[in-house]
């Protein structure tokens, strides 16, 4: 019945994202039509969480540490790692002025 889920992250910029996740992340693509860039994501997971409409998109990675030194050598802008007790957060600055969510699961995942 599903096949999939298809993630739309809005941006102000939304060419300089596109390579962004082109370039930077290497996230494999396919171009729809016109230079419009699908990318292909990683395996993942939804959680489901109380409060009010809003959506949220992270990107998982197994050593956050490590996943946020490679980025900055990339020369990306990453946040501060917190630690929320069941996981570990930081976030990226995507070029079109956005922030993207970098989680490093404490929990154990379906995948």
């Amino acid at each position: 019945m599903i096949t999939g889920a298809h993630t739309i992250v809005f941006s102000e910029d939304a060419e300089a994202d596109r390579t962004f996740f082109k370039d930077v992340l290497k996230f494999d693509h396919v171009d729809a039509g016109r230079g419009w860039l699908i990318f292909a994501l990683p395996p993942a997971e939804l959680a489901v969480h109380p409060g009010p409409d809003k959506h949220e998109l992270y990107l998982m990675c197994d050593d956050i540490a490590a996943t946020t030194q490679e980025l900055r050598e990339r020369g990306v802008e990453t946040g501060e790692i917190r630690d929320q007790g069941w996981g570990l957060l930081s976030s990226l600055k995507l070029p079109g002025g956005g922030d993207l969510g970098l989680y490093e699961p404490k929990h154990p995942t379906p995948r």
